[in-house]
């Protein structure tokens, strides 16, 4: 890292996003820069943006227009959640049912023992893609948890990591039956108004009183908008918050600080800000996201620099967020794109290697010779409630078809299933490129240690089904 930090170059930076911004055909996008003044000076804020908020219309983005931050919604969650914890309402360990005792998983094992860390660090093994619509009342996460005896369940309680919406809808509810409030109310008493965030809401009547983002399917000279706005009001805690990179911003600063506000007010404890940002389990795939998880946050090794983040995907719309804590250096990127991963992975290196001397890892690519793989092991057909991944050789080739069904099939604008080839690049990993997507995205084989056999692709795990 560097010693003495490079100054924030804003007409620099500028330029490069909207340049970059518009090679990756993106119709609109905001980037945010942050860095905490290091012995009492100013922090140093940036922020800009370029595009369109919507094709249709041509309605220009701005650094207030607000965008749907996505799944980064989680980590926000999970610091009201860990608000909770400093208050002594409940521990990491509490199970879920001493919360809610009404609480009924299909598992009634799981039911008993699933626990607030569980849904943190996405290992309860309950279906993560539940995107069931209970409607737009003050009731819709209670009515959401109900259903969710219908969820199947993946894997064993805490066997393995997979990407778990309805655990952060489940966390929802549990701010709500502690707090009394809705969510909503929750987040903005505890968490809007002391960070003083002015242009960040969770539901969609408050984002209209600003220029709002429309995602969009497709980008570059033919743009395709979205079919719908956002995702129901049920999966809020997992992902409907929208808001601007300084709003976003101010946020991490929350987190780079040990828990303050910008006007001194404690927010998180310390301690609390420590363990969401500390290791507390593995990923079985540690390409896509990071390396490992925290309470909320993942961890990524960026060349022996440790930096933390989330990404979000609704429909149409792409958010990052990224800190570096040792470098006291945030960085917040919205855009109005289903897929931005290369845009993400060569605007952050360049930034984070110039502000702070620290490079990302080498985006994930093919193999430049032929990787050799005995494919035999993992062909056959793996299955979650809403996906179903099939492994198979055709003309001396492997390929994975995956349908999806049901309400996120529904959203996104079709079932039609995708068929893909499976390129090996080392033991039991592979890489795919999905439709609509610029990036090759991992594929990892595994199993349990008690032998059960697993798919990891797009941070899920499908397991195997008998032959």
């Amino acid at each position: 890292m560097t010693t003495t930090p490079v100054s924030i170059d804003a007409a620099h930076w500028e330029a490069r996003f909207a340049e970059l911004v518009k090679k990756h055909g993106i119709p609109g996008a905001q980037l945010g820069i942050l860095r905490i003044g290091a012995d009492g000076a100013e922090d140093e804020l940036f922020t800009t943006a370029t595009g369109v908020l919507h094709a249709g219309t041509g309605q220009p983005a701005t650094p207030d227009s607000v965008f749907q931050i996505g799944s980064v919604s989680k980590v926000w969650t999970a610091t009201v959640v860990m608000q909770l914890v400093d208050e002594g309402r409940f521990a990491l360990d509490t199970p879920v049912v001493e919360i809610i005792p009404e609480l009924a998983l299909r598992d009634p094992e799981v039911t008993k023992t699933v626990t607030v860390w569980h849904l943190l660090t996405h290992t309860s093994g309950i279906d993560g893609d539940v995107f069931t619509d209970t409607g737009r009342g003050d009731d819709a996460l209670e009515k959401y948890v109900a259903q969710l005896d219908e969820a199947s369940q993946n894997h064993p309680l805490g066997a393995t990591w997979s990407y778990c919406n309805s655990g952060f809808s489940l966390l929802g509810r549990i701010i709500e039956v502690t707090t009394g409030q809705t969510w909503d109310a929750a987040m903005k008493e505890r968490l809007f108004a002391p960070l003083g965030l002015t242009h960040t809401t969770t539901l969609p009547e408050e984002a209209m009183v600003f220029g709002h983002a429309m995602g969009h399917l497709k980008g570059g000279d033919d743009p395709q908008v979205a079919p719908v706005w956002g995702l129901p009001r049920s999966v809020g805690p997992a992902g409907l918050i929208t808001s601007r990179p300084e709003d976003v911003l101010a946020f991490a600063r929350m987190h780079l600080t040990g828990g303050l506000a910008e006007d001194g007010t404690r927010v998180l404890s310390e301690a609390s800000v420590a363990a969401m940002a500390d290791y507390q389990t593995e990923c079985p795939e540690k390409i896509l996201l990071g390396d490992s998880w925290g309470l909320g946050w993942f961890r990524c090794d960026w060349n022996g620099h440790r930096a933390i983040g989330h990404d979000g995907n609704t429909i149409g719309q792409a958010a990052f967020l990224r800190l570096l804590p040792e470098a006291g250096l945030a960085v917040s990127m919205n855009t109005n794109i289903g897929s931005a991963i290369p845009l993400y992975q060569e605007l952050y290196e360049e930034i984070f290697a110039a502000l702070a001397g620290v490079h990302l890892p080498t985006p994930f690519e093919l193999p430049t010779e032929p990787v050799e793989v005995d494919v035999t092991p993992f062909l056959g057909s793996y299955s979650r409630e809403s996906v179903l991944e099939e492994v198979y050789v055709e003309d001396g080739k492997t390929w994975m078809r995956t349908t999806v069904s049901g309400p996120v099939a529904e959203a996104s604008g079709g079932a039609e299933p995708e068929t893909h080839e499976l390129i090996p690049v080392g033991e039991a990993l592979f890489a795919v490129k999905p439709d609509k997507s610029e990036a090759y995205y991992p594929v990892r084989f595994y199993a349990l240690p008690t032998g059960e056999e697993y798919i990891h692709f797009g941070a899920r795990a499908t397991p195997k089904k008998p032959a």
